[in-house]
């Protein structure tokens, strides 16, 4: 017996030989599944794919987290793309579309790649990431993560890395290079390789949380919240646009804003009577200053009650809007979310909320109550869906007496008199909402999401009342995903150079964290009052981004554009009316990044990657940025000082938007002009432009004008609809694709096959006619095409669907829908 029995051993060898090569490659173990669950150490971890190129990540001790969200939709979640599952003894390998991971099988640590191999983040903690008390800290290796970028509008430095940063939503009054948080917790960031190579991670956790991105340790990312699940997305990119399109189709894009809100818009803390307000708005009529929408802060209400009028000094707020409806403008009115705590005083947003049980309580069930504008005050309850109704439904006065808009301010929330300048974290939310399980929690989860909650609470609402008018929300304090209910600004700023400079790197951060639609208080809204020279620059650059709006807090003198000498005043106005003149090309920047996610606003590196691997300061782009895909604005690195600057450009050929030369290089110096703010345009773009008007809602007279600048690459599009409503979403609208080839002869300038369906109601101009009718009778319009730089004579094909061009200008009839 004992001789025989080394032999089957030594049979057995070369077979096990073979399983532990098979075995080791993953053959014996290969799988495809939806969503892969792993668990070790009592720690369990869940991979999935919503989409091609995104990764989500879930981990929690004993069990996986609520699969719920505030910032992405359950239908986005619950997508999920194969998953192909490959195992060897000490780690497995899954591929999605895109986008893989390596997890080791002990201790959790997880490697996620991009389609091609590539490490995006490499997992240092694991399962010791979480603790045993609750919270967690990731720490991943920033691997290719020359530069990074998001997180909303925090200050600091343009690029992220290097720094640390906090989400914890704040009031920040008179914030500076250094303050952080801010206002809002938008916890996303892209990080971008100097060839242009990105990928993005966004940390769905609305506790608070930290970012640390090689500040402590160099080149690690780590990542804490004091509480929370573990539930995060990686994005594979590979470009800068294809991670925020990635990013867009988890936390939504921005609805398309009514146009009239791309308008010029003033405010004040605060227009203070009737008259004050219809002062405001014939002083901008004399002087022949555009504009389309006037704010009115808290001294409209009573007592600073959000939802009344003090009678005395608005006794007709239907009468005002109608007449400033009737001189082109909107206007719009802020109701921060503190209900003031008024028990039987008639106030009819309190006995409301109370009769309906909508306010926070305290853990004994008692009111909470912090001081405010109206003094004591009590809080909406927003994580509850009857609460948000109710909010929504306290609206309806307002919109009967045309009031267009709304700002939701104060909503971190902000309250007085606390070290915290915040509620108290025990204060109890009963959320009921969405697929969120029915539960009990503290403030320190909702904190974040609170002003989110709250702007979306007024979007639904108004939505809800005017159910075909696209509704105007502008919030001040939001988290991830409330893109999707309003537009914002950076806060109470300073009137300072810093400030102006700080404030066009926040929007650009803004813009790739989902908020395109956003801007800055123009001129500075606290602190000393602006010198003559910075309210015009800000005029200047506030032209060019996507919210203008100038706000200036109570106690300051005027700064309104007509302040001051009149060749500022004239600056002011020559730029508020190119941005008028430009309309279209605003609009149409607007509409894509309601489809795309793409922001209006954007480093040169987005719509130009290559220009990273220049160098320093992003290839010398650091202090510029782009107006949509093809206007490049270069202010002077240091805008307070008079010293000429370097101006590089991504390449050879761009033209100087204001004379329509093309620079032979891809530089030029400049000495810095009060009176002109340098703006490029890409070689290949075709920029539509409008006759001026005074405000949106009237109709260009003359025709319309399609600048042509010759390059590769040669393209625009003209997008037009009725401007209000929600028939774009059914189809109402025309989009036309225009290009131009050049030649030895010319320029051809080629008209694609116009998209346009449905009824549209009003016109734009007499060449995108909205009326179906007309299109169908074929009715004819001018326009201009003006080729830069100068040219000679045009001619129309036969099929007008092309001209040639040979002139610097031509005037061109177009049969509508041909």
């Amino acid at each position: 017996m004992r001789p025989s029995s080394p032999r089957p051993r030594r049979r057995a060898a070369p077979l096990l030989a073979l399983l532990t090569a098979l075995f080791s490659a993953g053959a014996l173990r290969a799988e495809t599944v939806d969503r892969f669950v792993l668990a070790s150490g009592g720690v369990v971890l869940e991979v999935s794919t919503p989409a091609s190129g995104i990764m989500r990540i879930r981990m929690g001790r004993g069990k996986l987290p609520e699969d719920a969200s505030w910032a992405v939709s359950a239908a986005t979640r619950a997508a999920r793309h194969p998953l192909h599952v490959s195992r060897n003894r000490e780690a497995l390998q899954l591929r999605g579309a895109g986008i893989s991971a390596r997890i080791n099988h002990r201790t959790l640590q997880t490697e996620v790649l991009d389609g091609n191999g590539k490490v995006l983040l490499a997992d240092l903690a694991g399962r010791s990431a979480l603790s045993a008390t609750g919270g967690f800290r990731l720490r991943g290796k920033l691997a290719g993560a020359d530069h990074v970028f998001g997180l909303g509008d925090k200050t600091g430095t343009f690029d992220r890395k290097g720094g640390a940063y906090t989400m914890w939503n704040s009031d920040a009054y008179k914030f500076n290079q250094a303050t952080d948080p801010l206002y809002k917790s938008i916890p996303f960031f892209m990080a971008v390789g100097d060839r242009g190579q990105a990928y993005g991670v966004f940390l769905d956790n609305t506790w608070r949380s930290t970012f640390d991105f090689g500040k402590t340790e160099r080149d690690v990312l780590a990542i804490s919240a004091e509480g929370g699940p573990v539930d995060y997305y990686v994005m594979s990119g590979p470009a800068p646009k294809d991670v925020l399109q990635q990013y867009a189709r988890l936390t939504g894009t921005a609805p398309l804003p009514p146009q009239w809100a791309l308008g010029f818009q003033q405010s004040k803390w605060s227009y203070k009577t009737d008259a004050e307000v219809r002062a405001i708005a014939q002083r901008l009529r004399a002087e022949r200053l555009p504009a389309d929408v006037i704010y009115m802060d808290i001294d409209y209400q009573d007592r600073a009650r959000p939802f009344t009028v003090n009678r005395n000094a608005f006794s007709d707020v239907r009468q005002l809007a109608s007449d400033l409806r009737a001189q082109g403008l909107r206007l719009v009115l802020i109701t921060d979310p503190h209900i003031a705590n008024a028990p039987g005083q008639g106030y009819a947003a309190y006995d409301s909320g109370a009769a309906q049980d909508v306010f926070l309580k305290l853990p004994d069930g008692k009111y909470y109550s912090g001081d405010v504008w109206p003094g004591a005050s009590v809080f909406p309850d927003f994580s509850r869906a009857k609460a948000r109704r109710w909010w929504g439904d306290l609206y309806a006065g307002f919109l009967a007496d045309g009031v267009a808009g709304f700002w939701n301010d104060m909503n971190e929330p902000s309250i007085f008199n606390v070290a915290s300048k915040t509620m108290p974290l025990d204060v109890v939310h009963r959320i009921e909402s969405d697929d969120f399980a029915p539960r009990s929690t503290s403030h320190a989860e909702l904190h974040n999401v609170y002003g989110q909650l709250n702007s979306r609470a007024t979007y639904e609402g108004v939505s809800r009342l005017q159910p075909d008018l696209r509704p105007f929300v502008l919030t001040r304090a939001t988290y991830a995903g409330g893109q999707r209910y309003a537009a914002t600004w950076t806060g109470d700023n300073a009137s300072s150079w810093q400030h102006l400079k700080m404030g066009i790197h926040q929007l650009l951060n803004l813009g790739m964290s989902g908020f395109s639609f956003a801007g800055n208080d123009v001129g500075g809204y606290a602190g000393e009052h602006p010198s003559p020279e910075l309210l015009t620059r800000w005029f200047q650059i506030g032209a060019f981004t996507p919210l203008f709006r100038a706000h200036a807090e109570t106690n300051r003198p005027a700064q309104e554009p007509w302040v001051g000498d009149a060749t500022h005043v004239e600056i002011r106005r020559r730029f508020i009316e190119e941005r008028y003149r430009l309309m279209p090309y605003f609009y149409a920047a607007a509409e894509e990044n309601s489809r795309s996610g793409i922001p209006m606003l954007r480093p040169v590196f987005l719509n130009i990657p290559q220009v990273l691997a220049k160098g320093d300061r992003l290839g010398g782009t650091e202090d510029q940025f782009m107006l949509g895909n093809d206007l490049l604005v270069a202010p002077s690195p240091t805008p307070e000082s008079p010293g000429d600057y370097k101006v590089e450009l991504p390449a050879k050929g761009w033209y100087d938007y204001w004379t329509g030369r093309r620079l032979a290089g891809d530089s030029e110096s400049l000495t810095p002009d009060i009176a002109r703010l340098p703006i490029y345009v890409r070689p290949g773009a075709i920029i539509p432009k409008q006759p001026l008007v005074q405000s949106t809602t009237a109709t260009p007279e003359g025709a319309l004008e399609l600048h042509i600048y010759p390059g590769p690459d040669c393209a625009g599009e003209i997008y037009a609809d009725d401007g209000t409503s929600l028939g774009y979403q059914r189809g109402a609208y025309l989009r036309q694709r225009i290009r131009c080839e050049e030649s030895p002869t010319g320029v051809r300038v080629v008209f694609e096959q116009r998209k346009a369906t449905g009824s549209r109601g009003g016109k734009r101009w007499r060449f995108m006619s909205m009326d179906q009718k007309s299109m169908l009778q074929q009715r004819v319009a001018w326009f201009w095409l003006r080729i830069w730089p100068a040219g000679r004579l045009m001619s129309k094909d036969r099929n007008r669907q092309a001209v040639m061009a040979n002139s610097s200008s031509f005037r061109s009839e177009k049969v509508l829908g041909a």
